[in-house]
């Protein structure tokens, strides 16, 4: 008896799995008509795409102070230059002693 009980149970089991995959598969087949008839809507459209924005060159700043450069100081008032004693002036040459010369031979007449 208990044979027949299991083969029963066995066989109720069965059953129910196979009306509960039939279930399934209908709500399967009802899920893919309904998606079927709905109308699909267009996809909303992107925004354009942003464009790039192309740096630009900055503007030329304007020419480039130049660094003043400073400037030596004047100079002080001139070191005081030692003075160079000069060499005295030559005295006028001596007076020469005049040499007195031999009187020209007389010559005699003939």
């Amino acid at each position: 008896m208990s044979d027949v009980n299991n083969d029963s149970f066995k066989s109720d089991m069965l059953d129910e799995i196979k009306r509960i995959q039939n279930e399934l598969n209908n709500l399967k087949d009802m899920k893919k008509n309904i998606s079927k008839r709905m109308v699909k809507r267009k996809p909303a459209r992107k925004t354009a795409a942003k464009r790039k924005v192309v740096k630009r060159k900055p503007a030329r700043k304007t020419a480039a102070k130049r660094k003043v450069v400073k400037r030596k100081p004047a100079r002080k008032t001139a070191a005081k230059r030692k003075v160079v004693k000069r060499k005295p002036a030559r005295k006028t040459a001596a007076k020469r002693k005049v040499v007195k010369r031999k009187p020209a031979r007389k010559t005699r007449r003939r």
